[in-house]
Order: structure tokens, then sequence, then C-alpha cells
């Protein structure tokens, strides 16, 4: 699996090279639209080449995706974490009771949790039937 990871990486880093090179020229990305900005002062736009323009938008996508993704389950985890709560509690508590319930044992329980080579009061042992 860490020799396909790998690779995978390998792989992808060409294509992001490839991208890099392939687009070397420069953009003008602005803020605003055509002289909008000289209303707030300022000229609010940068020249950068284009493969970093792509590479900070698709970084930009994927943090906004991950933000989305985290609040749209915020509800699945508090549930999630209500409910682990619940499960610790009722363990617990089936824990208390086995503790608490297993000294008063019941008698068909016992007669079938007592050993065959025990020998039971009151029944005679050669009126059973062996079993072979």
């Amino acid at each position: 699996m860490r020799f396909i990871r790998l690779i995978f990486v390998a792989l992808l880093a060409l294509v992001l090279v490839g991208v890099a090179l392939a687009n070397r020229g420069a953009v003008t990305l602005s803020a605003f639209p055509a002289n909008f900005g000289q209303f707030l002062g300022g000229t609010w736009s940068v020249t950068l080449p284009l493969f970093l323009v792509i590479f900070v938008a698709f970084a930009l996508g994927m943090l906004a995706g991950l933000v989305w993704e985290w609040l749209r389950e915020a509800h699945i985890r508090r549930e999630a974490k209500l409910r682990g709560a619940e499960v610790a509690r009722l363990e617990g508590e089936v824990g208390h009771l086995r503790v608490r319930h297993a000294a008063p044992r019941d008698e068909v329980l016992a007669i079938l949790d007592e050993p065959a080579s025990a020998p039971r009061p009151g029944v005679n042992r050669a009126s059973l039937p062996v079993a072979r």
C-alpha cells in the first residue's frame, strides 16, 4: 500500500510540475471590476503566474469544501457523542446489575451449572441414564 501511495504522489507531482511549466504566463488578478477599486483607494489587483492562480484557487476550493462538510456533519458528531455517553452509562448499569444479582442464583441455573461429577442430594445415581 505504501508503494502505491508513493507512485500516486510521484504522478501527482509530475502533473503539477507539468501544469506549472505550461502556465508560466503572467496574469493580472483583480479583486473588483474595472475601475471600481479606485473608489476604494488602491489598485486592488496583483500580477501572478497563471499556475499559481490555479493552485491557490484549487487549495481555497478544497478548504471551502472541508469547512462546508465539517459544518454539515456537526449534528452527526453531536449525536454520536450523545449515543456514546448513553452506551457507556448503560454498560456501567449492566455491569452493576451483574455484580448485584450474581449472589442470589436461581435454583435451576445452579443445577445446570453444577458439574456432572458432583452428586446431587436426593438423586440416585444408579437410576440416571448413562451417556455414551
